[in-house]
């Protein structure tokens, strides 16, 4: 048994102050209370801010290999989300298994250094060099399964279905690494994928089809009829106002439109983007339970456009956050976005009543729901003891006291302010350094 003593504890209720918490040898909570122990027990000090570890609810951890490496642009030229694909196809072209590993790794630890305990892997880069399956289908995934165990954060792979080059064209070469000709393909690659997940500690798995462009209608409508019904479905939508025109154009209708009326969504589907809504949309799509994956880091850089975060929580959405492509892995610097974007586009300051918390329980809630995780509590007996704490001796947050700690922590913190980030009740990194 081990217990912590938090100067604070973050609680949907608030924060706890002189928060003691007993964890068994597994990491997970045995008690907690604002009252020391009876029993005499060795009791680590901890003089911070506890938090819930964030949620990183979207990432392609072989992206981490470009990042800020497609930034330069001659003169005259066009540069968008279009032409960006190109350099990603060549980084996913160029990728061994042995790569991979290594730079999920580096990528994953970056994410506990900013305070991410769990990560989704949105997974598509399944095949070899040449486009052909490994002999174990699920070679690309274990990988990275193999990469967040270095690493010591917690994964939930989400391998997905990846068909065609756009709505009605074949695939295009450069995407060959990606392809699952037909859904029974896919359904092999995730049954071989949800085994090697039972091999790693703190593992899960997720499904999902890449976006709808990339898979037949058809197909994505019996990918969600035929496989698992107990599991997160992962998909983007709508990221780019082409990607509707070309959805238009080919479906007749909108993406977020099309999902609505032809897939049966509720809170296990989880929407990365959706930047391009109309009214109607933004209000089924929150009546739909369905959680919408906001990646401002990656939005802002690809020029994808802003989220219409304001009129979504108003309908009562709901919203995770991920870093994708990892131009920025800074979940405060994520959260602050999503909010500034609102006040650019409202000229207004409260785009929520209590803007921290709003956005840190969205962020947490949804996120687990994205990981397979449906816990509610931030802290509670019977799980684990999975944080992310900030000094309590920083300037700025040495006098924030518990009314202001939070807003505090989010409008004003990064990595520097991070005392450690615990996993399973244990120091996955403290400090600066890794343990």
């Amino acid at each position: 048994m081990k217990y912590f003593q938090f100067k604070y504890l973050l609680q949907q209720e608030g924060w706890l102050q002189n928060a003691y918490v007993k964890t068994d040898q597994h990491g997970i909570i045995q008690s907690l209370s604002t009252t020391p122990p009876q029993e005499a027990a060795a009791i680590e000090y901890v003089n911070g801010f506890a938090m819930p570890g964030f949620q990183n609810a979207h990432s392609h951890a072989f992206q981490f290999a470009m990042a800020g490496m497609a930034e330069k642009h001659k003169p005259g030229t066009k540069d968008d989300f279009w032409s960006w694909r190109e350099a990603m196809y060549e980084c996913a072209l160029r990728m061994t298994p042995d790569e991979m590993e290594q730079v999920a790794t580096d990528c994953y630890k970056e994410m506990l250094r900013c305070g991410y305990t769990n990560v989704a892997e949105f997974h598509y880069l399944h095949h070899d060099q040449n486009g052909k399956p490994y002999t174990n289908l699920a070679e690309m995934g274990e990988r990275l399964l193999s990469a967040a165990k270095t690493a010591g954060i917690k994964i939930t792979l989400v391998p997905v279905f990846y068909q065609q080059g756009g709505f009605g064209m074949e695939p295009q070469p450069r995407q060959r690494r990606f392809i699952s000709k037909t859904i029974d393909d896919y359904f092999h690659l995730l049954d071989d994928t949800a085994h090697a997940v039972t091999k790693f500690d703190h593992a899960r798995l997720g499904f999902g089809v890449h976006s709808l462009r990339a898979v037949k209608s058809q197909d994505i409508i019996r990918t969600v009829e035929q496989g698992p019904k107990d599991i997160p479905f992962h998909l983007h939508a709508a990221e780019q106002l082409k990607e509707v025109e070309d959805s238009v154009a080919f479906l007749k209708k909108r993406p977020i439109e099309w999902l609505l009326e032809n897939v049966p969504m509720n809170d296990r589907f989880h929407l990365v983007h959706c930047t391009h809504m109309n009214d109607s949309e933004v209000a089924e799509l929150a009546k739909s339970k369905a959680h919408a994956v906001l990646c401002p880091g990656t939005e802002g850089n690809l020029g994808d456009g802003i989220f219409r975060l304001t009129d979504f929580y108003h309908h009562g959405g709901r919203w995770s956050i991920g870093t994708d492509s990892h131009i920025s892995l800074n979940p405060l610097e994520d959260l602050r976005w999503l909010d500034y974007a609102q006040r650019f586009t409202t000229h207004k300051r409260n785009t929520f009543d209590d803007g921290a918390t709003v956005l840190v329980n969205n962020t947490l809630l949804a996120g687990r729901r994205a990981m397979g995780n449906s816990s509610q509590a931030y802290f509670e007996v019977g799980q684990p003891l999975d944080a992310v704490v900030y000094d309590a001796k920083a300037p700025l947050l040495e006098n924030a006291g518990s009314n202001h700690a939070l807003p505090v922590i989010l409008y004003t913190a990064d990595s520097s302010k991070i005392l450690g980030t615990m996993i399973n009740g244990r120091w996955a990194l403290q400090g600066r350094a890794y343990i």
